[in-house]
Parts: structure tokens; sequence; C-alpha cells
């Protein structure tokens, strides 16, 4: 009995000394997304829905229309962002968007956005604003890292006029922004590209303000 209590406390430390650096690396973030409910974002609620405890965005039944995005009600400027996601179906595109904003009376919301599908993962690109790629990640490095069709990691750091984007741990665009006269404050918001039935999965979102 001694030799198995004295196991099951060893075990129980091996588990707390590998906890410990997870936990406290994530001490001051906070979730924007309860898992449950849609309190904090709004958005097309017929294209995006909850479900297994993430945002799910688009169907595999039928073609999307057109790109839908939902987004946090507050605005955000110096932060890193943490989440997980999965993009399932061909031709499937989404993204995350990051200081952001609507465009008025319009579908499409406008600014930075870290992109996600084929020729795009990793890369930054200026959604409905200079519509170009900013900073292209290695697609090599990519294909090393990339799970296709389940969860991955995305880490987006944005602080002053820098944008620092990795998936999986692996850095893939470290960008400065040249130009002073675009805005680095905005919105947050998850995307679905219109195409082929295809969805885009979002959960485990959480924030640090910097």
């Amino acid at each position: 009995m001694v030799a198995v209590i004295r196991s099951l406390l060893l075990a129980c430390a091996a588990l707390i000394l590998f906890a410990g650096p997870v936990m406290a690396d994530e001490a001051d973030f906070q979730s924007l997304f309860d898992g449950k409910s849609f309190d904090g974002w709004e958005g097309n609620r017929q294209i995006f829905r909850i479900e297994d405890g993430a945002i799910v965005a688009g169907t595999l039944e039928k073609p999307i229309a057109r790109n839908e995005f939902l987004c946090t009600r507050e605005e955000y400027g110096d932060f890193e962002l943490r989440l997980k996601f999965k993009l399932l179906g061909e031709g499937v595109n989404g993204g995350v968007q990051l200081r952001s904003r609507r465009i008025p009376n319009h579908h499409e919301v406008k600014g930075y956005q870290a992109d996600l599908g084929d020729g795009w993962w990793g890369s930054l690109y200026d959604e409905s604003r200079r519509n170009k790629v900013l900073a292209a990640a290695d697609m090599a490095v990519i294909k090393k890292v990339l799970k296709r069709d389940d969860w991955n990691d995305y880490t987006i750091r944005c602080q002053g006029r820098r944008i620092q984007l990795s998936i999986n741990g692996e850095p893939t665009v470290d960008y400065t922004e040249p130009d002073e006269t675009i805005e680095q404050v905005g919105l947050i918001g998850v995307q679905i590209h219109g195409g082929k039935p295809s969805e885009a999965w979002y959960k485990d979102i959480r924030i640090q303000k910097l």
C-alpha cells in the first residue's frame, strides 16, 4: 500500500510540474468565447452556430454564398490572441480578423486578417481595404506543422505597428505596418469565405491585453 501511495504522489507531482508553466503562461488571458453562447459577439446567425463548444461557420451541405464574419463587440489594440481552428471541406478558406471594422450597410469587414486555407495558411492579408497579402507565410514550413482536418493552434500578437503570427508554435509572419495612416485598433472576428460547401471551426478563444 505504501508503494502504491508513493507512486500516486509522484505521478501527481509530475502532473503539477508539467501543468505549472502552462497555467502560468495563461494566467493573464481572458476568454472571449464561453463555448455555449454568442455573448460579446455579433454576426449572421444563419451562418454561424455553436457546436461542441466551438463557433462553426458555414456548412458542408451547401455552398457559402459570400464572405461572412462573426465579430466581437469590443475593440482591441495591443494584445496576444490565442485560439484553435479547424477547416473542413474542399477549397475551404477562413481567417481571423484583427483591428478591423464593419463596413456600414455591408456584409464585409475591413482590416488585417490572419489567413487560413490552402495557399494562405499563416499569412497576413488586408481584407476589403488594400486587398492584398501583406506578408506571406512559407508554405514549406506550414506543410510540416499543419494538421489538416484537425485542430490547430493560432497565436496572434499585435503590439504597436507589429503583427506576429504562428501556427502550432511555428512563426509564420512578422510584419510591421509602414503606413502610419492605417488604424491600429478595432474588432476581432472569425471568417468563413464564400465558396464551396465548407466549415470553419474556432474554439478556446482567449486574449491578453498588452
